[in-house]
């Protein structure tokens, strides 16, 4: 007996619910520092400082002042912000190297129980990211890491932000699905919330260490989620999988 019943598809947030984006962004960050003699500065730290110029980057975008920009090119933007912040010039790096730097976001590692959590859940549902992340960026990352998507949606394909509405109600148009038949899976009770909202059903992951170890926020389901599960691989027991 499925926790789900009648949903059909399994669309997931990607940024700390499939992925570590802290740990993998600050592995990059640091061979870069320790590069450019700036062993002074903590990667976690440089990790944590980009991460929260997401959310304002967006919000440019979702608020209309600026049109739709792909996450890629938000990340470069806020990563020259971040680097002067820490005394270092973006002019005085090699573009190619700050490149390789904005795509540690392409190269992040997925959680333990990921794969295995998603190759059960796969053999009753389809499987799609809904993330804010950029398609080439979402490919990448499931190329290197094996996540085994049915489909690699990214953001461009709704032109939309989550938490706006477009993000979910597209997502679920693209799959040729009636919102119920689909059911997001985040960590995150702000994302499931809006995602409830527009229609969708809903799946609680807990990830409490997605911000370090003195995380104090997604420490529990804040609503009666339709399931709550510890893992993927728990949420897989729960679907019936």
């Amino acid at each position: 007996m499925s926790a789900l019943p009648g949903v059909k598809a399994l669309v997931f947030d990607v940024f700390g619910t499939v992925v570590d984006w802290r740990n993998g962004v600050a592995r990059d960050a640091r061979t870069f520092l320790l590069r450019h003699g700036r062993a002074d500065i903590d990667p976690h730290a440089f990790a944590d400082a980009w991460r929260k110029r997401y959310q304002p980057a967006m919000e440019e975008v979702r608020s209309g002042r600026r049109p739709f920009t792909r996450l890629d090119v938000l990340h470069r933007e806020n990563l020259n912000h971040v680097l002067r912040d820490h005394g270092i010039d973006p002019d005085g790096s090699a573009p190619e190297e700050l490149e390789w730097l904005n795509r540690a976001w392409h190269r992040l590692d997925p959680w333990p129980d990921t794969i295995p959590g998603l190759i059960r859940l796969r053999a009753r549902h389809f499987l799609a990211p809904l993330s804010n992340g950029n398609i080439l960026l979402l490919a990448n990352m499931a190329k290197r890491a094996g996540l085994p998507w049915d489909a690699v949606l990214g953001a461009e394909a709704a032109q939309a932000y989550k938490p706006q509405p477009e993000a979910y109600l597209r997502t679920a148009e693209i799959l040729a699905l009636a919102p119920g038949e689909v059911a997001l899976v985040a960590a995150h009770n702000g994302d499931l919330a809006a995602a409830r909202k527009a229609g969708l059903k809903t799946a609680f992951v807990l990830r409490p260490t997605e911000h370090g170890p003195a995380q104090t926020t997604d420490l529990r389901a804040e609503q009666d989620w339709e399931t709550v599960a510890s893992s993927f691989e728990d949420l897989a027991e729960r679907l019936g999988c």
